[in-house]
């Protein structure tokens, strides 16, 4: 017998086809668009290959097509200010952000004068392999500021 179910897609009531026997999605368009969005999203979270292979089509759709949002932007005046709104509003967010430079760098507490193993990060495990002894001489105290006539300063 052929009971009615609810559609995951837009919630009405559908019979399901007799050779589906587990149709999660009516048959209205919409619906099997939406089946078809979720499929791909979860392919592309959990599926390398397909992902690498969507990957290569885009690839090669651009290069056959290279004007193609240069035109459309041409074409489409409020997709383009929409961008640009969306771009400030990024470009604000990361100016409230902390911008890593020279001074950026916290290390608590401050690192002092002497004399240190130096390693790289990968080669951390591995005791005493590639390690240079190296002296640090700390030109600024910690928490201060270097010299007002530094040229990086300005």
């Amino acid at each position: 017998m052929n009971y009615a179910r609810r559609c995951v897609a837009c919630g009405s009531l559908f019979h399901p086809l007799s050779h589906v026997p587990n149709q999660r999605y009516c048959s209205a368009p919409n619906c099997q668009r939406e089946r078809r969005r979720r499929w791909q999203r979860q392919h592309m979270r959990a599926d390398e290959d397909y992902r690498e292979n969507q990957h290569r089509a885009q690839a090669s759709w651009r290069a056959r097509h290279p004007d193609y949002w240069r035109q459309y932007r041409a074409t489409h005046p409020a997709y383009r200010e929409r961008n640009a709104v969306l771009q400030r509003e990024r470009n604000a967010r990361q100016r409230s952000l902390m911008v890593a430079n020279m001074d950026a760098s916290q290390i608590a507490p401050p690192l002092a004068s002497g004399v240190y193993i130096l390693r790289r990060m990968s080669e951390v495990r591995i005791a005493k392999m590639n390690a240079c002894i190296v002296h640090l001489t700390v030109l600024s105290p910690p928490g201060g500021s270097p010299a007002p006539d530094c040229k990086e300063m300005m």
